[in-house]
């Protein structure tokens, strides 16, 4: 049955969200053919190079109002590791990822209760001052809402100004699992599936490009990934706004839901696996598939890259959130390391742009 569907979604018939289930739930061999035909569609979609960006995170704050279940990384006010950068230290970072040549710079943080439009813009502006040659790719959904209810505005309105002030793209995380059941349960402070998707719809059209991301491994199932899936292609459709996408799969050893024995400890082998193979095969409107070595290490990352991904993702100076959900070695990767990764598989390494135009 799987290869029969296989041969069909190689001859080009679109696949549904019943048969993504189908191919999640694979076991033995099929797997390894799931993995091969995902392989095939990679080579015709998006050709052979392995991809990087040289970027560098900004975590400007861990305080968040929110207590998310599957979060290692935000602390309350008072607690002993809590921090706000202030503005020296802020610039300081962005010096340095300036001196380092970076061409992306990234930042997500927690939803402080101070927070307002102005800190989240007045950043936006500090980077665009200090780094004037990076690309932004700042914020998510979950932090323009915050914005939006902080200050009295509509999201449309803190888009506007976050573009304004020289946002580039926008962090399509936040998304967790596109099933409210689930996003009720690992993260009932956050905004529903709707309003992320209202929030996306309203950037791409607006002209703000998007990364789009799944976070598994935890309670969800194979059909709620299913059903994410179906819910980012849908998207995509419309908008045509998502750069890539991002499989983050679930770190597990100090957050909430694993310690309480709410959430098993993590994806499996198969199931990274089957992730990309699957994506890869259904997404057939997103070019790119990053494998993310932050959450599923370099040698999971390499076999990603013989399943559907293209791309490594970045640098990654300065990494936090998956370092405070308990994963180790997620600071930095060289290029170099990076190039031997590529070259072990027969593919060449190529530097690009967040919205993947070539770095010469």
């Amino acid at each position: 049955m799987i290869r029969a569907l296989l041969d069909e979604i190689l001859a080009g018939r679109r696949m549904t969200e019943a048969e993504a289930l189908t191919l999640f739930s694979a076991r033995g061999r099929d797997v390894w053919a799931i993995a091969a035909a995902a392989d095939q569609v990679r080579q015709e979609r998006a050709g052979d190079a392995v991809t990087y960006v040289r970027n560098q995170n900004l975590n400007v704050t861990n305080i968040c109002i929110n207590t998310c279940g599957f979060c290692g990384f935000c602390r309350k006010i008072g607690d002993p590791d809590a921090y706000l950068h202030d503005p020296a230290a802020v610039v300081s970072r962005l010096r340095t990822a300036r001196e380092r040549g970076v061409t992306e710079i990234c930042t997500v943080s927690g939803l402080h209760p101070d927070f307002t439009v102005e800190d989240y813009v007045g950043l936006i502006r500090r980077i665009r001052e200090e780094a004037p040659a990076a690309h932004i790719h700042a914020s998510n959904p979950q932090e323009v809402a915050y914005a939006a209810r902080q200050s009295g505005l509509s999201t449309r309105e803190v888009l506007d100004r976050m573009k304004e002030a020289g946002l580039g793209s926008l962090c399509g995380t936040a998304a967790e699992i596109l099933v409210d059941d689930v996003r009720r349960e690992i993260c009932p402070g956050k905004i529903l599936t709707e309003e992320w998707v209202r929030i996306i719809r309203e950037a791409h059209l607006m002209g703000i490009p998007s990364t789009a991301t799944i976070m598994y491994g935890h309670i969800d199932t194979a059909a709620d990934r299913a059903r994410h899936l179906a819910v980012l292609r849908e998207i995509q459709d419309e908008t045509g706004g998502f750069t890539e996408f991002v499989p983050l799969s679930f770190i597990p050893w100090t957050t909430p839901i694993y310690t309480s024995g709410r959430a098993r400890a993590g994806a499996t082998g198969r199931e990274d696996l089957l992730m990309y193979a699957v994506s890869r095969l259904f997404l057939d409107n997103i070019v790119h598939i990053q494998a993310s070595w932050v959450k599923i290490g370099t040698k999971m990352a390499q076999i990603a890259l013989m399943a559907g991904a293209d791309d490594l993702g970045g640098t990654m100076f300065e990494e936090s959130i998956s370092k405070g959900a308990g994963a180790t070695g997620t600071d930095y990767l060289d290029p170099a390391e990076m190039r031997r990764i590529a070259e072990d598989l027969g593919r060449p390494l190529r530097e690009r742009t967040t919205l993947y135009r070539a770095v010469r």
